[in-house]
């Protein structure tokens, strides 16, 4: 079932990234300017992040399977939607509700792993979830835009609303174990107490400060790609594709281990992945550089950031089983966020964007300065 989840959440991360390849036609079908049809992809990140908590709390009063199922409905019905409008603000509408949706089920999922497998393999499970969104990257997003560009952006809207109605109606009969609400009976908001340990609020920090870094360099990759190939030179999906690749690499290898070595992964592994960013930094101005620094960076953030992610969830679960997946999925949107606005402000052009790089560097420094404070206060 944990791989029927991550199908699910596939279908969701490829529905959040793939608009970048579809903007222009999205743009001319809407009657709006390239800048405007952007901001699709802006209100799904806002959408992440306030969905996220509020999701949570609203589904603590429903059974989680209800919920999953609610959410995941939710999700396919947007995009259908979505795929009968030309309407821009309608289709602006369904992106921030699709967000919202994506958000509520991706937290009831994190929340609920503790209760679908054994707790020394939680950390195994939250990798196989979130190698949903790294598969996305590697091939649901390139999939999704060239059926966009050979039928229609409406069919890529479509193909999201298909492969999400199937994941429903496989997962309906099998998630039985879900069917309580899965948190006990006092009120859901006595909970966000737990906000209040300072061991948990560490490992969020930590966890948006690897996910600000990942997301800053991860940005302006293809314009870094761009400056040291050509305009549409062929390696810049080819760039993409090993960032991918490692990412998806990276959540598997440490999704194996974090069960057993989180702290080590966590602390050891933001160092090793701020030394990854500085490398990348001053390896952008080859193109050998850029390709081999885009498949290890990918690797280390996301295998540091899906530890950093199963601790928040295995932290917060105990004393607050019904909001630790909203805590986890709001420090991984808040660092997409910070970290590409951050590297915005420091990219003034496209022959500055290593500069992003320089930035995901400072990020991930401050991620294992306090990580290593942290373990040393343990200690």
């Amino acid at each position: 079932m944990v791989f029927v989840l991550a199908a699910a959440v596939f279908a969701q991360g490829t529905s959040e990234f793939m608009l970048s390849g579809m903007l222009a036609d999205i743009a001319a079908d809407s009657g709006v300017s390239l800048g405007e049809a952007g901001l699709l992809t802006s209100v799904f990140a806002v959408g992440m992040v306030l969905g996220a908590p509020t999701m949570a709390m609203a589904a603590s009063a429903v059974p989680r399977r209800v919920a999953l199922m609610g959410f995941l409905a939710l999700f396919a019905l947007c995009h259908v939607v979505g795929a009968m409008t030309a309407n821009f603000a309608v289709l602006l509408g369904t992106r921030l509700v699709a967000a919202v949706a994506n958000a509520g089920f991706l937290a009831v999922v994190l929340a609920s792993l503790p209760v679908l497998v054994r707790p020394p393999l939680v950390g195994r499970a939250t990798s196989v979830i979130l190698s949903g969104v790294t598969i996305a990257c590697i091939a649901g997003v390139p999939a999704g835009t060239v059926v966009g560009q050979l039928w229609g952006w409406q069919s890529a809207f479509w193909a999201i609303a298909a492969l999400s109605a199937v994941a429903l109606v496989v997962l309906w009969p099998t998630t039985s174990a879900l069917a309580g609400r899965g948190g006990g009976c006092a009120p859901v908001w006595t909970e966000w107490r737990v906000l209040a340990q300072r061991r948990l609020l560490v490992v969020i920090g930590i966890g948006i400060l690897v996910n600000a870094a990942t997301f800053a360099g991860f940005t302006y990759l293809g314009t870094i790609t761009t400056a040291v190939s050509a305009p549409g030179s062929a390696w810049v999906p080819a760039a993409l594709a090993l960032f991918g690749i490692g990412s998806f690499l990276g959540v598997t290898i440490a999704g194996r281990c974090s069960d057993r070595y989180a702290r080590r992964i966590v602390t050891g592994g933001a160092v090793v992945v701020t030394a990854l960013w500085v490398l990348a930094a001053l390896s952008a101005h080859t193109l050998l550089g850029v390709l081999v620094l885009a498949l290890v960076t990918g690797a280390g953030s996301f295998g540091v950031g899906s530890a950093v992610i199963a601790s928040i969830v295995s932290s917060a679960s105990e004393s607050a089983p019904r909001i630790a997946g909203a805590l986890a999925t709001t420090a991984f949107n808040l660092g997409a966020i910070a970290g590409p606005a951050a590297a915005g402000l420091a990219v003034g052009g496209a022959a500055h964007a290593y500069l992003a790089l320089w930035i995901s560097a400072g990020f991930a420094a401050a991620a294992a300065l306090l990580a290593t404070l942290s373990a040393q206060r343990k200690s």
